[in-house]
């Protein structure tokens, strides 16, 4: 010690000051130096699934008999204290450093074996009583730990989004009910096409988050086989041939996931395609989104010079100079939640491109991606449908008038007056500015109980009460 503020570490590369308060130690030090890069450090719930990893191999490797019990035990409440939260902020490398997760893996490795040496009463730094490497580390490389990690954490963190989409889904189908009867016009290359109820709109928007939901559980499964006992190119060197599958069963029973070693470790050490498919999900999810959202707004513009057919609820001032003005401002958060996952999937496709040879060493980049962009869409998700989709209101006569000033009313009214005197109505309606409807009652081409029955909103919009159906 050569203050009362410092401590001196040692690695392969020599002597280097840790600050003294720290829990982390020379590694961890370094990376602090070599990375300054963003500010940002990994999620919480990597965190806590990399000590899930600690924790587990401690109790394995102690069943297995080549780990001490008092060893294993100090490991163990060292990594209980990280996962109530009590160590996170002792993980300090920048989620940019150095490929595969290294640095990141032996700040979790330092800081656990520093918190147990104190808990079997040693000094911070005194590696002679446990190391990071041999004890907290045993039978781990950063290959197989990290990306097990990564997997391990998007399961852990999944239901939450998960969840979120659930009441997404709720709320648009409830919204579908409330609507099913208002008859509004279909558009087709933003211009007028044939009726739809406002109810099918929001009912197929349910039906298109539903199918997202079920791809992203798909892809989450993909992500329950570890290569945990790999170690450092797949081979399973210095591990315990029953370590792959003992860590895998501990990390099930102590999360109630169910994980299982990969078929083929080479193949999981590799390959980061399993992240890829689930960040694809995300991004899938995003697109679907997006649009659903760019909807709700183009439904919604207005009030006075669009369509305004439904109307957002006000969550604050739109403007600055213009009085009164209030904006999708929900919207345009979700809109903007959705472009930025769209590129932390492209961050993931070309950072599991560039996988070389035995080893994928992007990883990093690709956690940071994956738990980000789950992060943002969940939270996202439940502010955009409580503070819009759950308030959002329709203009019914608004949408009769489109419905009815629509020159897709010549379709509708085609098998009632024939094709020539709909085409001729079309252009008188255009000649004229009044709707189809009152040109046909001008005419008294129809009665008002064929009109009714002919603008009936279910035959028009249900394929199975139309006309024509089987």
């Amino acid at each position: 010690m050569t203050s009362s503020n410092i401590r001196i570490e040692k690695d392969s590369l020599g002597e280097l000051q840790v600050p003294a308060e720290a829990l982390y130690g020379v590694q961890t030090a370094r990376a602090v130096a070599n990375f300054p890069i963003s500010g940002l450090r990994p999620h919480p719930v990597f965190i806590r699934a990399f000590t899930t990893i600690k924790r587990s191999a401690a109790i394995v490797h102690r069943e297995l008999g080549v780990l001490s019990k008092e060893r294993s035990d100090a490991i163990v409440k060292a990594a209980d204290e990280m996962l109530a939260g009590k160590l996170m902020d002792q993980v300090v490398v920048d989620v940019y450093q150095a490929g595969a997760g290294t640095s990141t893996n032996m700040n979790m490795n330092e800081v656990l074996a520093n918190r147990a040496i104190e808990i079997m009463g040693g000094q911070r730094g005194d590696y002679t009583i446990l190391h990071p490497n041999d004890h907290v580390n045993m039978a781990q490389s950063t290959n197989d730990s990290y990306p097990a990690a990564i997997r391990i954490g998007v399961c852990m963190k999944t239901p939450d989004l998960l969840k979120a989409l659930d009441e997404l889904i709720a709320a648009l189908e409830e919204k579908a009910r409330d609507f099913d009867d208002v008859i509004k016009s279909g558009r087709t290359h933003l211009q007028d096409a044939v009726p739809i109820r406002l109810g099918q709109e929001f009912g197929g928007w349910a039906s298109i988050i539903a199918r997202c939901k079920a791809r992203i559980e798909e892809a989450e499964r993909g992500l329950r086989q570890l290569n945990l006992g790999a170690t450092a190119a797949g081979t399973g060197m210095n591990a315990h041939p029953k370590y792959r599958f003992m860590v895998a069963k501990e990390i099930s029973k102590f999360t109630g996931i169910e994980f299982h070693p990969a078929a083929n470790l080479i193949e999981v050490t590799q390959s980061l395609g399993d992240m890829l498919y689930y960040s694809s999900a995300l991004r899938l999810l995003a697109i679907e989104l997006g649009k659903i959202v760019n909807d709700i707004r183009l439904l919604s513009c207005g009030p006075r010079t669009g369509f305004a057919e439904v109307a957002l609820p006000p969550v604050q001032p739109g403007s600055s100079i213009m009085p009164g003005k209030i904006n999708p401002s929900m919207a345009e958060m979700m809109n903007q939640v959705c472009y930025q996952v769209i590129g932390f999937d492209t961050t993931v496709a070309y950072s599991a491109h560039a996988g070389q040879m035995d080893l994928n060493v992007m990883m990093p980049v690709v956690n940071y991606n994956l738990q980000q962009g789950i992060h943002i869409l969940e939270t996202a998700i439940r502010a955009f449908n409580e503070r819009c989709v759950r308030g959002i209101t329709v203009d019914r006569e608004r949408c009769r008038h489109y419905f009815e000033a629509s020159v897709g009313m010549a379709t509708i009214m085609n098998p009632h007056i024939g094709y020539a005197k709909a085409a001729e109505l079309t252009k008188l309606s255009v000649k004229t500015g009044k709707t189809i409807v009152e040109l046909i009652r001008e005419q008294k081409l129809l009665t008002e109980e064929q009109l009714k029955i002919a603008l009936d909103p279910m035959k028009l919009t249900d394929p199975d009460q139309q006309p024509f159906g089987s």
